[in-house]
């Protein structure tokens, strides 16, 4: 039986026969459902219709759909030891992006800011031996195709190894995490936001949003959160949600600034 991927939002459903009723990722109010109705694509039409690519991304191998597929997904490979990290995820695994995977030295672990990027996870994880998938108990309830391999951590950090950490800041959803690797920027620390905080177009600043796609503001006291979760943290990189949309440095400074500026904007 086919797997069925939503062509909306790229989120990943299980075997049957038919395609599933809806798809509540873009049902939530976050999301939406696209103009001509809900629409999912089998693994093997998505497949036939989209390839993976590769490339580099401010000194991180990056993977993302040509042509761009769903929200534009792009995942990020974070170096551990003996191999790698995916950071967030894309709507399919193709051999060929498999095998460039592992001859970076495969994956360890993968992490999912938040269910707008959970994709193909449960393939991805398969591919390397069933490596764990590290989502937030939070957003539990958003999982489309549940799978042995997913860690549902809870509190507000995760350690993964001694220069990478996961963090729980919430904003966009409640179980949104943030990943912090001290060892990146040459070791001035860099910070992997998603969009919990969005590189904006000038790459000078992050911004907010509990719905990017329908204009719904975070609210201040989630942005505080945010802003006090990663305070602690040093770091001078941040890498964004999609190709390009980072900031190369000074990006804790651009950090703070950017709270101050969004919340000056909405009070």
């Amino acid at each position: 039986m086919p797997l069925w991927t939503c062509e909306t939002c790229g989120a990943q459903f299980p075997d049957s026969g038919h395609p599933p009723a809806s798809c509540p990722i873009c049902e939530d109010e976050r999301q939406f459902v696209g103009w001509n109705g809900q629409t999912f694509l089998t693994r093997e039409a998505l497949t036939e219709r989209h390839r993976l690519v590769w490339r580099d991304d401010l000194g991180l191998t990056g993977i993302g759909s040509e042509p761009s597929f769903a929200i534009g997904q792009r995942a990020l490979l974070v170096p551990l030891a003996g191999g790698c990290m995916m950071w967030d995820c894309v709507p399919l695994a193709t051999p060929d992006a498999i095998a460039h995977v592992r001859s970076l030295g495969g994956l360890k672990a993968i992490a999912i800011s938040h269910p707008h990027f959970y994709g193909a996870l449960a393939d991805w994880s398969e591919a390397f031996g069933g490596v764990p998938v590290y989502l937030h108990a939070d957003d539990g309830q958003w999982v489309t195709r549940p799978h042995s391999a997913i860690v549902h951590w809870t509190g507000d950090q995760q350690r993964i190894s001694d220069d990478v950490l996961l963090l729980r800041t919430g904003g966009h959803f409640a179980g949104a995490i943030m990943l912090h690797w001290s060892r990146g920027a040459e070791s001035r620390g860099a910070l992997l936001t998603g969009d919990i905080a969005q590189v904006t177009m000038d790459r000078r600043f992050v911004s907010f949003m509990y719905s990017y796609p329908n204009y719904m503001p975070l609210n201040a006291a989630a942005v505080r959160r945010i802003a006090a979760s990663v305070e602690p943290l040093a770091f001078d990189r941040i890498y964004g949600a999609w190709w390009g949309r980072n900031i190369a440095a000074g990006a804790k400074a651009a950090f703070a600034a950017s709270v101050a500026r969004y919340l000056a904007a909405i009070a």
